[in-house]
């Protein structure tokens, strides 16, 4: 058994000590552009630690990645809750990278009154 082992686990505990506050606060409003990648590369790192046989390492970053996946869905700003924000945030990283490749700015096809989904 490898001691960084226990050190990765140490802080992907301290990491989920940390963000129970924000999960627990339902008047907390993170942005996706900002929860959503920390949720992503906390599976990518659980998987990578699991190949690699660092078990407590792959746990931990997935309890992380299980707490921002909490964050990206019921602590988003918006009227959604639940795994509909996950599908939200890629739909409009989708339509931002179609309008940055075609050069076309986004009010132009938004409807009137619609807020910015990615933030």
């Amino acid at each position: 058994m490898m001691w960084q082992d226990f050190v990765f686990l140490a802080g992907s505990v301290l990491s989920i000590v940390f963000l129970a506050p924000t999960v627990r606060d339902s008047s907390a409003r993170i942005p996706l552009g900002s929860s959503f990648p920390s949720m992503a590369i906390g599976a990518i790192y659980s998987f990578t630690y699991a190949t690699m046989g660092m078990r407590f390492s792959a746990l931990g970053s997935a309890g992380v990645a299980a707490m921002w996946t909490l964050i990206v869905c019921y602590r988003a700003p918006g009227p959604q809750t639940g795994p509909k924000n996950i599908v939200r945030f890629v739909a409009s990283m989708a339509r931002r990278s179609h309008r940055l490749l075609t050069g076309t700015r986004g009010d132009q096809h938004a409807p009137a009154g619609r807020e910015q989904t990615a933030d």
